[in-house]
């Protein structure tokens, strides 16, 4: 009887391998062409221009120099510093933010909490364009465009307010599987609500933390519109902005090896991010659907 078992089980896992061999055969085909195209460019960014439209990478060895003629020449030690900047600031400021309001809207009922998390969630909705303009002239109405410091101000400014309703939005559905034995534990203890917040729910939240603040990085470092109209000049532009006149320089320059090198430069922060939280990440993810 076992044994008849054990073979119609056994029949069960092969049929429902079979079912999803198309999904691991796509998986499989997507991992392999991103892997080749990440690698062509890895191995570009260390040839020389000649050797890349020959397709004859590293055919003489490593030129090193492509990276530091493009730290150097090219400015990347400028646009790189400059998203390093903006996307740390506003992550930082972020959960400053959104933190709190999100335990706030998952722990407590009070008048317009539901509306409140359903503006949220709207606001998800509505895409940049349409609120660049209007943000454009209160901007350009308080002068602060031609002022670098200002100008970077102004940047992490709109990049912590726009994403500050995805990032409370995924807070809230974090803290609201929190189990709330803890905080009951500190109230026993007369630690006050403000408090516990602080020393016991904000760390219990570290893996959503962690997460949302990962894509909010990575969001941040390769955002284009927003570093485009309101970065007034070379100084205060990011990489993404940076990157798209470099490409443009190319008909003039023709450094297609600094160009590789500056896109390798440029990638390695979020390339470097996932390869060593990716755990971090799923935790992150997976954990806002457990109950505490």
């Amino acid at each position: 009887m076992r044994k008849a078992e054990k073979i119609s089980s056994g029949q069960l896992r092969l049929s429902r391998e079979l079912r999803l061999l198309p999904g691991y055969f796509i998986v499989i085909l997507w991992c392999v062409f991103t892997f080749l195209l990440l690698g062509w460019v890895f191995l570009a960014s260390f040839s020389t221009t000649k050797e890349i439209f020959s397709n004859h990478l590293l055919q003489s060895g490593f030129h090193l120099e492509n990276f530091r003629k493009a730290w150097v020449n090219s400015d990347v030690s400028t646009i790189f510093f400059n998203s390093l900047f903006y996307s740390l600031s506003s992550c930082a400021l972020l959960i400053l933010i959104a933190a709190p309001a999100a335990y706030a809207l998952s722990r407590f009922d009070f008048p317009g909490n539901s509306i409140i998390q359903s503006a949220f969630a709207g606001s998800m909705g509505v895409p940049v364009v349409m609120i660049v303009l209007p943000l454009f002239s209160l901007v350009a109405g308080l002068d602060v465009l031609n002022h670098t410091l200002l100008n970077r101000l102004t940047l992490i400014f709109l990049y912590t307010g726009i994403n500050v309703p995805y990032t409370t939005i995924f807070l809230t559905a974090f803290f609201a599987n929190l189990s709330r034995s803890f905080e009951e534990a500190a109230s026993i203890d007369g630690c006050p609500m403000g408090k516990a917040f602080w020393l016991i729910m904000l760390p219990m939240a570290q893996p959503g933390i962690i997460t949302v603040t990962i894509f909010n990085f990575v969001n941040i470092w390769n955002e284009y519109f927003i570093s485009l109209i309101f970065g007034n000049s070379d100084k205060v532009r990011s990489v993404a902005v940076g990157l798209y006149s470099m490409i443009n320089s190319m008909k003039y320059t023709g450094d297609w090896a600094g160009m590789f090198a500056s896109v390798t430069i440029v990638f390695l922060p979020t390339l470097l991010l996932y390869l060593f939280l990716s755990e971090r990440i799923i935790a992150g993810v997976t954990g806002g659907g457990i109950k505490g």
